[in-house]
């Protein structure tokens, strides 16, 4: 059951990021609690912004009382992407020895696993499946015909925008993608002319971390810090004049907006010249918006026409938005003006000092870890997986891989197997775990499956 859920999902555990709100649907689509066929499995959600997936384990969601739970604080662990497809894959391999070993051939799984196998060789078919998963939409729930021609209509404004507009919470299907044509006539709407060969750009990347390799808020804050010690920004307060002339366009694009509201901001470019739209009728909220599509282009120059900044959380909105933040209002600088004052009064000051939303500032002491309002769980670098303390101190259970909790009275019990074994039916041990010890179930789950999807295939046992 878990083979075929993860096959049929394939594609979204991979590329779909977690929407701003997720639904029932999405859920389903992400979280192994919704799997069922008569199992209790772990509350886990696993979801990726392009490179980076992180797995979170928490209880189990449901209150009533129940035979099974699943117990602890919510516990998070991030790995790369192309780990989590690495570790998949093999894992679901392992199952089709499994079935193939006992003359179980042409199953749903195997059929699964031959469309994925397919797409993934066929340049063009993956990329529509890409775009397909961050619509939201499951494997041929929309006609082939309808994406490959709203992906066609879309494809001159750069595949990586595309890409970008797919996941966008707003569209929702094929058809809400925008065109060139649409883009270009919003542009003309409701844009601004920005000269590009006038705009800043960074001269020196040495201190910026590979893009990918580790959490994008951190790549965004490291542009941002080299882009002011450049400029001779350290610490100072940018206005609306300093903004608009690194950007190459005037401040009026912040100062007034149009009668015609795009449905995102954005910049579409024509060489040298470019027309800059953004979405927000609030001046902080314009100001932090070109400053996202500032450090896009200072990051990418990808060269596409369309530079889109979207509500989505793939890694580039997140990179964006990171490096707005930090070049409109420096952590550090943000820490001197605060002072002891961490309060939401002096979180309002701030924000009406540094000209940006109190959103911003909850997001850069979060980031940092100075206050817990960061959405979900911190970012860490892509393979920096933290053992728990808790599990250290077990020394009973040191190389077993948890796979289940038992009911039970007293002391509790985690359902354990050895590693290098695999086994459908029960297992022949259990192994006590001293109390009190409430987190260690959820991270001893979590422990498992991101230990399995980084190091090593599974082991059938016969």
């Amino acid at each position: 059951h878990l083979a075929e859920w993860v096959m049929w999902n394939w594609w979204r555990l991979l590329w779909e990021p977690e929407p701003p709100s997720p639904t029932r649907e999405w859920m389903f689509s992400h979280c192994l609690s919704s799997i069922g066929e008569g199992y209790v499995w772990p509350n886990i959600t696993i979801s990726s912004d392009g490179y980076l997936a992180r797995l979170v384990s928490a209880p189990t969601a449901d209150a009533a009382p129940a035979l099974y739970r699943y117990l602890g604080a919510p516990v998070s662990e991030v790995v790369s992407a192309a780990h989590l497809q690495k570790g998949l894959r093999r894992f679901v391999y392992t199952v089709l020895e499994r079935l193939e070993d006992a003359a179980l051939a042409n199953t749903n799984l195997h059929h699964l696993w031959r469309d994925v196998q397919q797409a993934s060789k066929d340049a063009r078919a993956a990329r529509l499946r890409r775009v397909e998963a961050r619509l939201g939409l499951d494997p041929n729930n929309v006609a082939e015909a309808a994406i490959q021609a709203s992906c066609e209509a879309a494809e001159s404004l750069g595949m990586a925008a595309l890409e970008e507009l797919a996941a966008d919470p707003s569209v929702n299907n094929p058809e809400s993608l925008p065109s060139m044509k649409a883009v270009t006539q919003s542009a003309n709407e409701s844009g601004f002319d920005a000269q590009l060969r006038n705009a800043v750009e960074l001269d020196r990347r040495d201190g910026i971390p590979p893009w990918g390799a580790v959490a994008a808020w951190r790549v965004g804050v490291a542009a941002a810090r080299s882009l002011r010690n450049q400029e001779g920004l350290d610490g100072e307060l940018i206005d609306n004049n300093c903004l608009s002339e690194l950007f190459g366009t005037t401040s009026t694009v912040l100062e007034r907006s149009s009668s015609h509201a795009p449905r995102m901001s954005f910049m579409l470019r024509d060489g040298d010249h470019g027309r800059v739209a953004l979405r927000s009728k609030w001046e902080a909220g314009r100001r932090f918006a070109l400053a996202r599509l500032l450090g896009d282009r200072l990051l990418l120059q990808l060269g596409e026409p369309l530079q889109p900044a979207t509500e989505a959380y793939t890694y580039r909105q997140k990179a964006q938005r990171a490096f707005a933040a930090e070049l409109l209002c420096p952590y550090d600088a943000l820490v001197e003006f605060l002072g002891p004052d961490c309060s939401e009064h002096g979180c309002k000051d701030a924000a009406e000092h540094f000209m940006v939303s109190s959103l911003v500032i909850d997001g850069l002491l979060a980031n940092e870890g100075q206050r817990g309002l960061h959405r979900g769980l911190p970012d860490v670098p892509c393979g920096e997986l933290r053992r728990p303390a808790s599990v250290e101190r077990e020394k009973r259970i040191s190389g077993q891989q948890p796979v289940a909790l038992l009911p039970h009275s007293g002391s509790p019990r985690v359902r354990c197997r050895t590693p290098g074994q695999y086994r459908a039916g029960p297992v022949s041990r259990t192994y006590s775990v001293s109390a009190p010890a409430p987190r260690i179930y959820a991270e001893l789950v979590l422990r498992s499956l991101a230990t399995s999807l980084k190091n090593s295939p599974l082991r059938c046992h016969r």
